[in-house]
């Protein structure tokens, strides 16, 4: 008797879980964004959640959570009940994070189930006007002549900017000093002011200030030239290949979220990204939006974390 019982009771909440699963989502969805409003992640997760939310017939709405490069927000997801209703999106950081802290509340693969890929972002190398340097050959001869004449800027300690830089220093053997700033906005004012002389900054970001005349591109820094700057040389072009750097985009829920929810999910990104004015905006903003399968995007991330532990290992860099 009592085994029929368990059993009947096992059925009842298998069904109970299915009913759930089937009827989702059935209310608004949150999506985390581990940086303030007015950064590139969030202006990435906003473009996408008028479309993603007309798809699955409820609100998609962003949560701002910055702090601790991001591993804040990935943190309070990486808890939250695997139902679909807690999402975030990831940026090239979450790799980053695996190798620069001693011990993170979350595992960057394990904790988390992809949902897609939004897209890549090549970084630029941008200069102040006055800089001699022209091109990457330049400012790699620049360096080497006098090696304590560069200061790089970035966005803070363990950014893509920062590591851009620092893979740029290993490949090419030179020196230049970093200069650690609390955001973009501060790095890029002392660019133009000539405090510094060179950053490696997100396109999104930089491309405002090459079009007003206030920088200068050296390079894109990505594999190939981006419609924004087609004018502007890639690292290969340059004869510098090795020292290539993008930041990337994703969508990721908690581990364990069940299969039919991902695929609701996967399919209201893909829809999203397909959009013609979606798509047109994220690439007004620099991004080479690439959508796929969820595994396409873990193996980017799994890829990304061996990609980079060298190099900040080899740099000494530490999580602030």
């Amino acid at each position: 008797m009592l085994s029929l019982i368990a059993a009947a009771l096992t059925t009842q909440l298998q069904a109970g879980a299915w009913a759930q699963t089937a009827a989702y989502p059935a209310k608004p969805i949150r999506l985390f964004v581990g940086a303030p409003a007015g950064g590139p992640t969030n202006v990435i997760a906003r473009s996408l959640i008028q479309q993603m939310g007309d798809s699955l017939g409820q609100p998609v709405i962003v949560e701002n959570r910055g702090g601790a490069a991001g591993t804040l927000a990935a943190g309070i997801v990486a808890k939250s009940p695997a139902d679909g209703y807690t999402l975030i999106v990831t940026p090239s950081a979450h790799a980053y994070a695996a190798s620069m802290y001693d011990k993170l509340p979350f595992d960057p693969v394990k904790d988390f189930r992809p949902v897609g890929q939004i897209g890549m972002m090549p970084l630029v190398a941008i200069a102040n006007k006055a800089f001699p340097a022209g091109s990457l050959r330049d400012l790699v001869e620049r360096a080497k002549a006098q090696p304590t004449a560069v200061n790089y800027g970035s966005s803070g300690t363990g950014s893509a900017h920062h590591l851009a830089g620092e893979l740029f220093k290993l490949r090419t053997g030179i020196q230049m000093t970093h200069v650690p700033y609390k955001g973009s906005a501060g790095s890029i004012t002392d660019l133009i002011a000539g405090q510094i002389q060179v950053i490696f900054e997100p396109l999104v970001s930089a491309l405002p200030q090459i079009q007003a005349g206030r920088v200068k591109a050296l390079a894109v820094m990505g594999e190939k030239r981006s419609p924004a700057l087609p004018d502007v040389p890639t690292p290969g072009e340059a004869g510098l290949p090795g020292v290539e750097a993008s930041a990337w985009y994703g969508i990721m829920a908690p581990a364990g979220t069940p299969d039919t929810v991902v695929a609701k999910l996967t399919a209201a990104l893909n829809k999203a990204l397909a959009d013609p004015s979606t798509r047109a905006s994220l690439q007004s903003q620099g991004v080479d939006v690439t959508p796929g399968p969820p595994q396409m995007f873990m193996d980017l991330i799994t890829s990304e974390i061996a990609r980079w532990r060298p190099i900040i290992q080899a740099a000494g860099i530490r999580a602030e």
